[in-house]
């Protein structure tokens, strides 16, 4: 796969021709002001081509992005690039009513600061109806205020932090991925099963997104924490390397690791472990094991054995060769991402929220109103996607906003990740 930085400027030629993204979407409802105050369980119609609705036109529905084409977690570009391939494909095959979905998606740097300058721009000056995706748990944090204050959904954010399903606080803003805390809790189980006399060490971003997986441990783990965690060690997504807080862990006399880490330092850790021989059961952020842009820099060799968590299938997997959803996505990939690897499992991921949102604006019908396109997003029952496992599927409802809430485990056996043993859901 291509390594070089993607993005798309936003001049309106070039938008046009690299966005081009299209989900067609229902027209003809009911004339009313959107959002005059309503809560996203209220109703407000939406009349197709009416100007109050942000975003909204008789012909298209513009949304906006913001993601890390460029940064240290740059890998997760291919997210936002697959998910403009995957509107574009839903468009060709005739979209959804007379409208079309037009994807702005804006280059962030996996910077804060910069993530709330495009937001902000993608809200203010672009009107688009509202966010879909964005990367990071920093990122999605700095904005989370002034989308719910702007009654802007917030929609399926790209980052499993647990609060991501706080309806009470931020009711325009909801998750999709299982959260951090429910993958660590998961660990524990299976750790105290299979090892209950582990000595772990952790290392860990040190923001929201890595501290979850603590509390996750704390939680799954219960009054053994104490005991089984005896080492954690943090690093700032600024940092150059974290060999140093590698050979401290190693030093604590840990038989067991876990790795929250986003994909870069993902793959230091990877080499850094080998490098100095450790062999500890090694588990890996299901956000951090691509084949494309993780386990393949550290070398396969040197990944052989991690563990982590998922819900959707691997590509790579020979058992998914005759699969039908996993055809499903080759055959998109194929067509719409002809220089991204179809087996790097950001592409998976975007295939599979596209077809939630998908699935969410067709059950809109005509009213395109940011209160009820949250409404809607905030009523799945039972939903799927071609490519997540067997047996996990997504609800939500007004008081649960964390769609998915179960995983499988599975071990890297140098060539792709094995399945092992049953759905679990957290704790």
């Amino acid at each position: 796969m291509s390594q070089r930085n993607w993005f798309i400027v936003t001049t309106a030629p070039r938008l046009a021709a690299l966005t081009g993204v299209c989900i067609l979407l229902a027209a003809g409802c009911t004339k009313k002001k959107a959002d005059d105050g309503a809560k996203p369980a209220d109703k407000g119609g939406a009349t197709a081509g009416d100007s109050a609705i942000p975003g909204v036109t008789a012909t298209e529905i513009k949304i906006g992005q913001s993601m890390p084409y460029s940064g240290p977690a740059s890998a997760y570009g291919v997210i936002g690039k697959a998910e403009v391939g995957f509107f574009k494909m839903i468009n060709d095959k005739g979209g959804i009513n007379g409208r079309k979905v037009n994807l702005i998606s804006l280059d962030d740097g996996y910077n804060p600061a910069k993530a709330v300058e495009q937001t902000h721009k993608l809200v203010e000056n672009e009107g688009v109806a509202f966010v879909f995706n964005s990367v990071g748990t920093a990122n999605n944090i700095a904005v989370q205020k002034y989308l719910n204050e702007k009654k802007v959904p917030q929609l399926f954010v790209a980052t499993g932090a647990d609060r991501w399903g706080d309806p009470e606080h931020f009711p325009w803003t909801i998750g999709w991925q299982p959260s951090y805390r429910i993958e660590a809790q998961i660990y524990s189980k299976y750790l105290m099963k299979e090892k209950p006399a582990a000595k772990m060490c952790v290392l860990f971003q040190n923001d929201d997104f890595g501290k979850d997986y603590l509390k996750g441990l704390q939680e799954g783990l219960a009054d053994k924490y104490e005991r089984v965690v005896v080492k954690t060690a943090s690093y700032e997504a600024t940092d150059p390397t974290i060999d140093s807080q590698i050979v401290t862990l190693q030093g604590a006399g840990c038989d067991t690791l876990l790795v929250a880490a986003t994909p870069k330092f993902a793959a230091q850790s990877i080499r850094k472990v080998a490098d100095l021989g450790w062999k500890p059961m090694f588990f890996m952020s299901n956000v951090s094991v691509s084949l494309t842009t993780v386990l393949k820099p550290a070398g396969l060799d040197k990944s052989t054995g991690i563990i982590t968590g998922a819900y959707a299938n691997d590509p790579s997997d020979p058992a998914m060769a005759s699969d039908p959803g996993m055809n499903e996505y080759r055959a998109f990939a194929a067509k719409y991402l002809s220089d991204v690897d179809p087996n790097d499992v950001n592409a998976v991921y975007a295939f599979a929220v596209g077809t939630t949102l998908t699935q969410v604006l067709t059950a809109c019908g005509a009213d395109l109103s940011r209160a009820n396109i949250m409404k809607q997003a905030a009523s799945l029952n039972k939903a799927t996607a071609p490519v997540l496992i067997q047996g996990i599927e997504m609800s939500t409802s007004a008081t649960d906003f964390r769609p998915l809430q179960q995983m499988q485990l599975r071990r890297f056996n140098g060539t792709n990740f094995e399945p092992f043993g049953e759905v679990i859901a957290g704790s």
